[in-house]
């Protein structure tokens, strides 16, 4: 395994740096070189360390995504070059994921705030509700109640009650400093009045309301998997990522309370990774549907409220 640089090394590193790099290319193949020196983890908004790099120097320049290329041979100034360099070196001694160095994710073309309170949002529902949602809802001006359990920064509620705009969206998590989070984006998004935030377990705190849809990207990593994940992902919340021995506790807890929540014709939603056959696997009589969103089939699945499985019908 790879060392990781230490403080000293990268310091001396960092000084000889400010002395002879000028452009934002340069600080891009020194960030891109550094990082792949390091072994940094991805998957927090980027796969490589490229992308990752082009991302924080453009971020600590204030340019615009869609030029940034544009200013690849521009010659900073001394106090530019500094920042740059500071932020690329945090991501490297601290291994923290590049959105908590910035404060910032993105879903699409749309910005969210982030700290280590929530996890980094990487949804494929986010991209679903981005795109085209027919044939599963096939007028979003007709759905009227929306429940998004486990919202975490409340990126799925936002981009929920911006695809269906007569949607009122309870959004509902167990983390209280996740639901602070939520809530500045929600006020962000000017959403106050039609998001309400509600710090509850699953389906406890919301009595006998029923939904439209239901939205649901609940914590299904495995318990092995916790065990060894890179430095990155460790810096998240476990609350947030945890599933138990096989990915499923929450997954089971709200198939099982579904129907309760659901409208006649309701509609369920939700992520679990990569999970599909431990799913089809654990209830071998219910017909998933499983979206292909980004070009993965295997992440998000549908059902409607007839087709859920009857409460603790897991094999």
């Amino acid at each position: 395994m790879q060392e990781r640089p230490d403080a000293v090394s990268l310091e001396g590193e960092h000084k000889q740096a400010l002395k002879r790099l000028r452009t934002v290319r340069d600080l891009l193949r020194f960030g891109v070189s550094r990082f792949n020196e390091a072994g940094l983890a991805y998957g927090h908004g980027t796969d490589n360390a490229l992308d990752e790099a082009f991302y924080l120097v453009r971020h600590a320049l204030h340019l615009p995504p869609e030029q940034a290329e544009t200013f690849l041979d521009a010659r900073l100034t001394r106090s530019e070059i500094r920042t740059v360099l500071d932020l690329l070196q945090r991501r490297v001694r601290e291994r923290l994921p590049a959105a908590y160095l910035t404060h910032e994710a993105w879903i699409g073309p749309h910005r969210f705030h982030v700290d280590e309170r929530v996890i980094v949002p990487r949804s494929y529902i986010g991209h679903w509700l981005l795109g085209e949602l027919a044939p599963w809802i096939e007028d979003a001006e007709r759905i009227e109640r929306v429940l998004e359990l486990c919202t975490g920064s409340g990126c799925l509620a936002v981009l929920a009650a911006l695809a269906l705009p007569r949607a009122r969206i309870d959004a509902v998590d167990v983390s209280a400093e996740a639901l602070e989070v939520a809530r500045r984006n929600v006020a962000d998004y000017g959403l106050t009045n039609r998001i309400e935030l509600i710090d509850t377990d699953l389906f406890a705190g919301i009595a006998r309301k029923r939904y439209d849809v239901i939205i649901a990207n609940p914590p299904y990593v495995r318990s092995a998997v916790m065990a060894q994940l890179p430095p990155e992902y460790r810096h998240e919340p476990a609350l947030a990522l945890a599933g138990g021995e096989d990915g499923l506790d929450l997954v089971r807890r709200i198939l099982d309370g579904a129907r309760k929540h659901l409208a006649p014709q309701g509609l369920l939603v939700m992520e679990v990774g990569h999970a599909r056959p431990a799913i089809e696997a654990a209830y071998p009589r219910t017909a998933f549907t499983w979206l292909d969103t980004s070009g993965v089939d295997d992440a998000v699945f549908v059902l409607t409220r007839p087709q859920l499985p009857a409460a603790h019908a897991a094999a």
